[in-house]
């Protein structure tokens, strides 16, 4: 019969299960389970290497470690070993252990419980700490230390595709002078840079400008710009101007979803304005166009027959003169338009859309068009690479989470290290 040769751990070692010690003695104090700990194997010293064997005294170390099946207080009984090297400069050292490194009043298992629950779980710092009885600055430590141990370095990597978008980082503030008692709006935001193709975040940069994105890409090596092929953003000149500065012979794609809202927000303006100008007064729900106001901002190749038929009720309604169904088509055409496959047929979509534009003759629509011609060549970028902000819009909704759950951030670097590392790990994942 075959039996192990090796000495069995007893059974309180086993359920504590912390690796390299073992329970030494347990007992209830003040109502509490207090459990003490000892080295398994003989420990080297830190400068030389060499195994002690001589000990010199003993000290009871409190540790902060996980509840197991309740709170408990652990007790590592600590040895002061002599260093028996004669070359060596250091007389004696405290025995340390990956779970407790030096000058470490924490285990190890116990910061990667503390950081799964803030980063995977997703569950706020405050939270946090209460759960596993620790302070609000030991759960944020182990936070920081995760960000600098296991976030990769940006400059190591090779992105092909960026998305830039931006978010608000906190509400709006208003901020007084004091010399001219003057108030001044100040809306904090935040710019998102993502790699398209993982959707992992790479960067976090203060404020929606051209400044911030073109200090981030500055500080990227040359080789990780050239790389780079591809850029989507939404319409915004500040980041294109940042492009054009640090990454000029990249293609600029512009956000279809954001130019679709663009067309939305002039079919609104229009029926609120001819309202005004028909009828006196705001939209009712006696008025058809009121009523059915979110069939015209659907796309008129998903509305179903019964749809259908209560959009052509709204047009032959509340629209005799047949301003509001002109514009209804100039939103649809750009619909079209940014559904081509082929630069050519884009450019004939766009030639049909000036034609809708000057037969609709609506203020609404010729700002429309000015936008649609002034980002014609990030339209064709679009068109033919099929680059959007998808995945940005995606990680601005994990961001708004991490920050609805925590109830807000004061502090711009913490906020930044939660959302880089979450994105990093759900990425790896």
């Amino acid at each position: 019969m075959i039996e192990p040769t090796g000495v069995a751990a007893d059974a309180a070692t086993i359920l504590f299960n912390l690796p390299d010690y073992h329970v030494i003695s347990t007992s209830i104090t003040a109502g509490r389970r207090q459990v003490i700990v000892e080295t398994d194997e003989l420990p080297g010293c830190p400068s030389c290497g060499v195994i002690a064997s001589r000990r010199k005294e003993r000290r009871l170390q409190r540790l902060r470690d996980i509840p197991v099946a309740g709170p408990v207080d652990v007790l590592w009984s600590k040895y002061r070993w002599y260093c028996e090297e004669p070359a060596c400069d250091r007389l004696s050292f405290f025995e340390s252990t990956p779970q407790v490194p030096r000058r470490s009043r924490s285990t190890s298992r116990l910061r990667d419980q503390l950081v799964d629950a803030v980063i995977r779980s997703g569950r706020p710092v405050s939270e946090t700490a209460a759960g596993f009885a620790v302070s609000w600055w030991m759960v944020r430590a182990a936070v920081t230390e995760a960000c600098l141990l296991k976030l990769p370095d940006v400059d190591k990597l090779s992105p092909r595709m960026l998305g830039i978008d931006e978010h608000r980082f906190r509400s709006v503030r208003y901020f007084q002078d004091p010399a001219t008692k003057a108030w001044t709006r100040f809306e904090p935001w935040m710019t998102t840079i993502v790699d398209l193709d993982t959707g992992q975040v790479l960067g976090v940069v203060d404020g929606r400008d051209h400044k911030g994105v073109g200090e981030w890409l500055f500080a990227r090596p040359l080789d990780w710009r050239l790389a780079v092929q591809v850029v989507a953003i939404d319409p915004s000149a500040a980041f294109r101007k940042a492009l054009r500065m640090w990454l000029p012979r990249t293609a600029v794609a512009v956000d279809h979803f954001h130019l679709i809202s663009l067309a939305n927000q002039a079919m609104t303006e229009t029926r609120q304005n001819l309202s005004q100008q028909v009828k006196g007064r705001r939209g009712r729900a006696i008025d058809k166009a009121w009523a059915h106001r979110m069939l015209l901002l659907r796309g008129g190749d998903t509305l179903s027959w019964r749809a259908a038929l209560r959009l052509e009720e709204v047009f032959a309604v509340d629209d005799p003169t047949g301003t509001l169904r002109a514009v209804w088509k100039v939103k649809e055409q750009l619909r079209v338009l940014l559904r081509t496959g082929s630069l050519d047929d884009a450019a004939a979509a766009k030639t049909k859309l000036e034609e809708l534009v000057k037969a609709a003759a609506r203020p609404e629509t010729n700002r429309l068009y000015r936008t649609v011609c002034r980002w014609w060549k990030e339209i064709e970028v679009l068109i033919i690479t099929g680059a959007t902000t998808g995945k940005v819009e995606a990680n601005n909704t994990a961001i708004k989470n991490i920050k609805r759950t925590a109830r807000g951030y004061r502090n711009a670097a913490n906020y930044k290290s939660v959302i880089l590392l979450r994105s990093a790990v759900r990425t790896a994942a």
